[in-house]
């Protein structure tokens, strides 16, 4: 029995545009997704940015038990219910503290790129958000509002 050559032309046309559009998906996807060197970027500036949120919590609660900030995170380390990271994780390098005035500061640290948010959620307010390099984030002291024993 014979194919004719019309039926085997379909097959044909039909292996080819289905090997295209697998192709096509693979690739969109490739260039969809980051490098794994990117990757591992995103998640290290997200820990920086865990890392500072938890400073200036413990900064916060430091001030409302002490009515003042912190002279240094050395100081705040020293404190017995603290157990958080003071340095980059990537760098080892300390994050930067620097009181500004009574009851406001400073936090930096250094940022492998700059924060893309687009189709991520976030979890973290906007005062977070940061650039590529050395990045300060201004901050007010506020009371925490649980009991703290002394």
């Amino acid at each position: 029995m014979r194919t004719s050559s019309k039926a085997v032309n379909i097959r044909l046309i039909v292996a080819i545009s289905f090997t295209a559009a697998v192709v096509a998906v693979v690739i969109g996807g490739i260039l969809l997704l980051d490098s794994p060197a990117e990757e591992r970027s995103r998640r290290l500036d997200e820990r920086r940015v865990s890392d500072l949120r938890e400073i200036a919590y413990e900064v916060d609660t430091f001030w409302t038990r002490e009515g003042m900030l912190p002279p240094s995170l050395e100081e705040l380390s020293n404190e017995e219910r603290i157990v958080r990271e003071l340095a980059d994780p990537e760098t080892g390098a300390p994050y930067e503290y620097r009181v500004l005035g009574d009851n406001s500061y400073e936090l930096c640290a250094v940022f492998a790129s700059e924060m893309d948010v687009r189709g991520r959620d976030v979890p973290y307010e906007y005062v977070w958000f940061h650039g590529a390099g050395r990045q300060c984030f201004q901050l007010t002291a506020q009371d925490v509002e649980r009991v703290i024993d002394r």
